[in-house]
């Protein structure tokens, strides 16, 4: 069983106004709510089942699945209606909607990508990591850093000097540094290590806790074309965005 997770719960508080009467998952692109296009994209790779949570505006999301009949996938809904647990709390409350012997690819509802999503999550599967995290070097502020052998061991901000890693000596400049995606599969082993971790918490955080203890690497794909519709600005250049994809 091929089977993802798309995160759908968030606010889209960047995306205001129109995220004060919908929720960023329906926001259309190119005609198409973004939750239909990455729906499309993760069948499209053979993915079986579908987990997407929700929050802000949840019923919107749940109606528009029934309308359109879960687009004939084994689709679940995790409910997050009376508090938003973050990227990590939210995959661990969905943890009895997933299979638990299938890794899972984790998906932003607002992303729009090039990347064969199939090879990417039969590379997670193939290789017996607990986490591949799709990563780009990309400029930002804030970056995962890598070993050599492209194996998570810590994040910095370069514009504060801050570094977070299990590592206490750790030197960035040693690193390769890589910003994150928006796409990761993880392995189930994974999901008995959040059991003790609290109800809300970031994925990313949690990556960088485990990484000492579990094989959690980094994937650069070298063309990759990504567009993040975080904002206003960029939902307006995503329908080129678009055309260039095809």
């Amino acid at each position: 069983m091929m089977q993802a997770m798309i995160f759908a719960a968030g606010m889209g508080t960047r995306l205001k106004p129109l995220t004060d009467t919908m929720p960023k998952a329906l926001v259309r692109v190119g005609g198409e709510p973004l939750l239909r296009r990455v729906v499309e994209n993760l069948a499209g790779a053979g993915v079986d089942r579908i987990v997407v949570n929700v929050h802000h505006f949840a019923s919107q999301i749940t109606d528009y699945l029934k309308q359109n009949r879960n687009f004939g996938l084994d689709i679940r809904i995790s409910d997050e209606s009376e508090r938003l647990l973050d990227t990590g709390g939210g995959i661990r409350h969905a943890e009895p909607l997933f299979d638990a012997n299938s890794p899972i690819l984790i998906h932003n509802v607002d992303i729009l990508s090039n990347v064969d999503l199939r090879s990417f999550y039969d590379l997670a599967s193939a290789s017996h990591v607990d986490a591949v995290l799709l990563v780009s070097s990309r400029k930002t502020k804030r970056y995962l850093l890598f070993d050599d052998d492209m194996r998570l061991v810590g994040w910095t901000n370069i514009e504060t000097g801050e570094v977070r890693s299990p590592y206490p000596d750790l030197d960035p400049k040693s690193c390769r540094m890589y910003a994150f995606a928006g796409i990761h599969v993880l392995s189930p082993r994974l999901l008995t290590a959040m059991h003790d971790w609290p109800d809300k918490f970031g994925i990313i955080d949690f990556y960088l806790k485990s990484c000492a203890t579990h094989n959690i690497v980094g994937y650069v794909k070298d063309d990759l074309k990504l567009m993040d519709i975080g904002k206003l600005d960029t939902l307006a250049q995503a329908e080129d965005f678009l055309k260039m994809l095809r």
